[in-house]
Order: C-alpha cells, then structure tokens, then sequence
C-alpha cells in the first residue's frame, strides 16, 4: 500500500514537472493589425494554421477602454484592430503578414471597402524592430509590384482594449447577418480584384 502511494506520488510529479516543461517549451506570440471591419479580419485569420486565438478590439488612439460606438463616431484615435495569438512554431511572422496584405485594400486612404473613417483604415502594428523591418520590406516590395502608394499605416503598438462580447465570433455568432454584411461591402469582390 504504501509503495502503491509512493509510485502515485512520484507519477504525479512527474507528470506536473513533464506538462510545466512543455508549458515553457511553446513559442506562442501576439500581433496585432487594423484592417477595417474586424469581424471580417477575425474570420480570416482564424483559417491560418497555427493561429491559435484572433480577438477583436481597438488599439492605436488616446481614449483609454473605448466602446465601439466612441471609436467609430468619436474622436478616440483607435482602429478596429484584431489580437492575434498564434504559435511561432507552427506560422511565422511573415506568413501573418502576408495574409494581412491579402485581406485589405492598402490602396485606400478613406478606410475599408464600404467602411470609411479614420477608426476603418489599415494598420500594420510592430512590437520589434523585426517585425516593422518585415512591415518596411514588404511595402517596398508591394509598392513595385503594384506601381502604386502602399497608404497603411505602420505603428509602434501601444495598448489593446478587447472589444464588447457581441463582436467575438460575431461571423459565427451572427453569420446571415454577417453574410449579408460582408457581400453588401464588396469586400471579397475587391480583394480578388487587387490580389488575384
């Protein structure tokens, strides 16, 4: 009996000290980036292989924990921007980068698609230098490739205010409504317009 309790201890430990390894062993990262409608940029980054977690909320302005309503019809200096959490082992940097590009129009200054203000325009946010070199880098190459102005904002990221809950999954949640919305916008029409 006691040697039974003995091995259940020491399997036990074992066990936690195997699972804290692993826990430190994951390379998991955050990013964050503004491209209009967030319920839309939510959608498509939760497709990519390794993102592990996409949330919706504002980031870039002054206003401290701003509602959705001061951010489009105020003057709180946020984008609609989205938190992505992904596993750096799984997708890279630049892979999210690049799904970035092909889910905006960097073309428009007014906003995006048939959303327009300041709080819908582009965003790529850096938190390392790394990442605003990849961001520079592929606006260089961008800009030749297209022979236009890329005119996305690029932004040193500050703070993330998590959006109100009927935003999360607001494309799974509500998805007629969502549907209706995102065809209505043109946006998938122009994506393939610009990228294809």
């Amino acid at each position: 009996m006691i040697i039974r309790l003995i091995n259940l201890k020491i399997f036990i430990i074992s066990t936690f000290l195997l699972c804290s390894n692993f826990a430190y062993a994951q390379n998991f990262k955050t990013v964050y980036f503004a491209g209009g409608c967030f319920w839309c940029m939510e959608e498509s980054f939760e497709k990519v292989d390794g993102v592990l977690e996409v949330v919706s909320g504002y980031s870039g302005g002054i206003t401290e924990n701003p509602t959705y309503k001061e951010v489009t019809y105020g003057n709180t200096g946020h984008f609609e921007t989205i938190e992505i959490k992904y596993d750096a082992d799984k997708v890279s940097y630049k892979k999210l980068l690049d799904t970035f590009w092909r889910n905006i129009d960097p073309f428009d200054v007014q906003g995006q698609f048939c959303d327009k203000g300041y709080s819908y325009r582009s965003v790529a946010f850096y938190r390392l230098d790394s990442e605003k070199n990849f961001i520079d880098n592929s606006i260089k190459v961008l800009e030749k490739k297209f022979d236009k102005k890329i005119v996305t904002y690029v932004k040193k990221f500050k703070k993330f205010y998590k959006a109100e809950s009927y935003h999360q999954d607001y494309y799974k949640e509500s998805f007629i409504n969502y549907l209706m919305y995102k065809n209505g916008c043109g946006r998938v029409k122009t994506l393939k317009k610009i990228w294809n």
